[in-house]
């Protein structure tokens, strides 16, 4: 009976519980058990994925603090596909989580929802989605919370999540109006208040309002409960007045950040020291202040993760104060922490390359812009900008190194015998000391190697006998290598005798002991000693009439004569040294002003270039540039050098420009490139490849240059091809940025030439065809035979209304083409007929080419592989 009642009764309690689990039955037991199993269950372990996914995108997110932070810390790649898989398995996690609590525990009863968590799964599912960047299946999930659960307590924050989403796609003017909407409740709690209002101002940020973005985030920054946030949001202000030059709020806003303390990420209050560093004012601040406060920074070792950047801006400080020495000091202690920042370190590598190059070591420099653009992003301003100046500063070394030498050769040429045998015997003492002092280093070094190898030696021996099994085997090692010096088999054995260095050592130690020693018994016997001795003493002898013969020898680098027979000797030679030497300073002068704007460095060459009485092409192009200079940093100088022009030479066209009384339109430099241009388009390249250097010379510091070097680039393309023609581009792009034809050329580089670069020979059927002859430009008599043999073919057969035309190659080559063949048969055909009939027998070697295939060898002049036979 009992069993009976069991069983009855477990029947009983399966049913109830079925009951109580049916989603379909409205009862407190059915909604309790859905919705605490929905919470504790479900919703938790999807929350917990969604955490975790959340902290992996912290940790392979770092902020840029170089640039205004965004508002919203999370960043996404802009490239990423909806249609890619989730990058994040825990984001799937969270969303398989959030879709299993919809599906089996939605309680969706007389069209309302009776399971208060359904709502808590759907605001998961979109920020699950909104994480994975996969925005439109995100706003659908909110929009389904705002829909359908009007009193949800997450009403509020689904509207700003949906809003969230709107901007990442692009809606940020909806997204304004919506979140403007919600502001108008007055329910709203503070935290939800400061995110609204947060989102507002990333909102105008994107449309560029910044004063609107400043209020909107001042507002979120008072209201929000989240120091984290509270800290970015400070910062970010600080950033912001700073960007507007408004020093005084953006202190304010670094200093609020910094009082937050440990109560935020210590990041943020190490970057508002440093940016408090880029705002200091170096005329009225107090230096004490500041160096106190980075020492007392720099000392406390919670900061030794952000020792990169604050070595960084000391070095900045001390840049300023022109203190090169510790400047340099911190830049290389800044570089030294091997910072994750690339951007710190290609600062760090710039400021470093313009100290060098300031103090006009170019060589240095030119190392340190290296460093700088494997550091910097190359689709940044600042990238290109250093790339030009790395390679003007090729031109740069070259020329202040034939500049030095040659005024090193003068200098010395001029001096009379006695001060020059003088200069050249300091030099040569200079020279002894620098030559012992390397000898002496490469001794010690030597030493120092030697005693490496006898201390690792000793431990060896002093750990045990030497292992028998390794004994003779070179190819193993008992001991690891250990302080084996660079360059030595780390892989050998430790056995003494395997060890060249030691052995050496140890053969030296035995000489000075024992002497030289005949190998046989008893070699310690003093009458073996004896005979031994004598052969060493001889040997000794030996070496000691060696050496006195050795002292006797003088090196020829150590004579006066070695350098004054280097010298030149002749009027004419010395006369080739002073042009080249006053043509690097002319250069170096243009380079500094129009390249590098370094007025002083630039006006300073060009005095010494007028001090060194330069041929008469260089002196008024050199006052012209002067002028030029002395207009933007000394307009007393610049009328005095207008003067001077107008009075010494009053008929010049400098002098003309300077005092606007170029009358004749023929003497401008407008009319003079015309002229140029004209002899371009009549194809006389020639002609104007022989002149273009000079003109550009003639009209150095006028803006009609980079006309001329955009001809120049455009002559070249016509005459050796296209990668002349890019090389030519280049140079105007980069030494013309800011001109019409340095935008022109920069437009040509980046659209024309990989189109142009692409171009190959084809061999599909073409229904264009030609026939050429390439004939040397000095052979005119083949020429005029071609052209009238061909003249009267097409006035006698001319069924097809073929045309012919003359076509330059390159300087030394031209083309006569017949046009409008149809086939390559019909085209050799006709060669063949020009070739063997009497009437024409043009025997000079015809070349059949498709018209596609004529339009690259004219653009890369490679008719030599056009015409090299194919490999099958």
């Amino acid at each position: 009976m009992k069993k009976n009642t069991f069983k009855y009764s477990f029947t009983f309690v399966f049913l109830f519980f079925l009951i109580a689990c049916s989603t379909k039955k409205n009862t407190f037991l059915a909604r309790s058990s859905h919705s605490i199993g929905t919470k504790y269950n479900i919703l938790y372990n999807g929350g917990l994925g969604l955490e975790k996914g959340l902290q992996s995108i912290q940790a392979n997110n770092e902020d840029n603090f170089w640039k205004i932070l965004p508002i919203e810390k999370m960043q996404f790649d802009e490239n990423f596909s909806e249609g890619e898989k989730a990058k994040n398995p825990d984001f799937e996690k969270a969303e398989t989580k959030a879709t299993k609590a919809i599906q089996k525990h939605s309680m969706n009863i007389g069209g309302r929802e009776r399971n208060w968590q359904i709502d808590e799964a759907y605001l998961m599912l979109g920020k699950a989605r909104y994480y994975d960047q996969r925005f439109i299946p995100a706003i659908e999930a909110f929009n389904y919370i705002l829909y359908k659960y009007p009193e949800s307590n997450n009403i509020y924050i689904a509207k700003i999540w949906r809003e969230k989403t709107n901007m990442r796609l692009g809606n940020d003017a909806i997204a304004l109006k919506n979140i403007k909407l919600l502001l108008k409740k007055t329910d709203l709690d503070k935290q939800t208040f400061a995110d609204a209002n947060a989102l507002l101002a990333e909102a105008f940020l994107n449309l560029e309002q910044k004063d609107s973005a400043v209020a909107k985030l001042r507002i979120a920054e008072q209201f929000t409960r989240k120091n984290e946030e509270r800290a970015r949001y400070r910062f970010i202000l600080g950033q912001m007045y700073q960007e507007e030059e408004k020093r005084d709020s953006a202190i304010y806003f670094y200093d609020q950040v910094i009082d937050l303390n440990r109560k935020a990420d210590r990041k943020y209050m190490m970057h508002a020291y440093a940016k408090r560093a880029q705002l200091y004012d170096y005329e009225n601040d107090n230096d004490t202040i500041f160096l106190k406060t980075f020492n007392k920074l720099v000392t406390d070792r919670e900061n030794r993760p952000y020792y990169d950047f604050l070595f960084y801006e000391m070095g900045v400080f001390y840049d300023k104060k022109k203190d090169k020495e510790n400047a340099l000091k911190y830049y290389n202690k800044s570089l030294g922490r091997k910072s994750k920042d690339p951007y710190l370190m290609a600062s760090a590598y710039r400021n470093i390359g313009n100290m060098y190059f300031k103090n006009t070591d170019y060589s240095m420099a030119a190392k340190y812009y290296d460093s700088t653009l494997v550091k910097l992003d190359p689709k940044t301003r600042e990238y290109a900008f250093i790339e030009k100046n790395r390679k003007n500063l090729d031109n740069v070394i070259k020329y202040e190194a034939v500049s030095k030498r040659n005024d090193s050769i003068i200098k010395v040429f001029n001096l009379p015998a006695t001060e020059k045998k003088i200069y050249f015997e300091n030099y040569i003492a200079e020279l002894k000391k620098k030559d012992e002092a390397k000898r002496l280093l490469e001794e010690k070094e030597k030493e120092r190697l030697a005693n490496i190898d006898l201390n690792s030696q000793a431990q060896n021996s002093g750990n045990g006998a030497v292992n028998s099994n390794t004994l003779g085997k070179p190819g193993e090692l008992d001991g690891g290598g250990i302080g084996m010096p660079p360059g030595m088999n780390d892989g050998g054995s430790s056995f003494y005798f395997y060890n060249p260095t030691t052995v050496a050592y140890g053969k030296l130690q035995f000489k000075k002991m024992w002497g030289n020693r005949t190998l046989g018994g008893n070699w310690r016997l003093a009458g073996i000693k004896s005979a031994s001795d004598l052969v060493m003493n001889d040997t000794i002898n030996d070496k000691e009439v060696a050496n006195v013969l050795k002292d006797t020898i003088v090196p020829e680098k150590y004579t006066v004569a070695f350098y004054t027979k280097q010298l030149p000797t002749s009027e004419v030679a010395m006369d080739s040294i002073g042009k080249e030497r006053n043509f690097a300073y002319y250069q170096l002068g243009l380079i500094y002003k129009e390249k590098f704007k370094e007025y002083k460095l630039a006006s300073d060459k060009l005095e010494q270039l007028l001090r060194n009485n330069p041929e008469e092409k260089l002196v008024l192009p050199s006052m012209y540039n002067l002028y030029k200079i002395y207009q933007i940093t000394d307009p007393q100088k610049a009328e005095a050098i207008k003067a001077e022009i107008s009075s010494k030479y009053p008929t010049s066209r400098y002098a003309q420009i300077l005092n606007n009384k170029s009358d004749d339109p023929n003497s401008s430099p407008d009319a003079e490139y015309k002229k140029w241009y004209k002899l371009f388009e009549e194809e006389k390249f020639g002609e104007v490849l022989a002149n273009i250097d000079n003109l550009i010379n003639q009209y150095s510091g006028d803006d009609i240059v980079s006309k001329y070097e955009l001809l120049k680039a455009n002559t070249l393309g016509k005459v050796n091809g296209l990668e002349a023609y890019k090389k030519g581009m280049e140079n105007v792009a980069d030494n013309y940025p800011n001109s019409e034809e340095g935008k022109s050329a920069r437009e040509i580089l980046e659209k024309q030439i990989p189109v142009l670069e692409r171009l190959n020979f084809t061999t599909t059927d073409n229904k264009s065809w030609k026939i050429l002859y390439a004939v040397s430009n000095t052979d005119t008599k083949t020429l005029k035979q071609i052209e009238e043999a061909i003249r009267v073919f097409l006035l006698v057969e001319n069924f097809e209304r073929l045309t012919t035309s003359f076509d330059k190659y390159n300087l030394n080559e031209s083309f006569v083409i017949i046009h409008g063949l149809k086939s390559e048969a019909y085209a050799r055909d006709v060669s063949g007929v020009l070739r063997d009939d009497k009437k024409y027998k043009i025997a000079h070697p015809a070349v059949i080419i498709s018209t596609d295939n004529y339009k690259v060898v004219q653009i890369k002049k490679n008719l030599d592989a056009y015409l090299t036979p194919k490999t099958p």
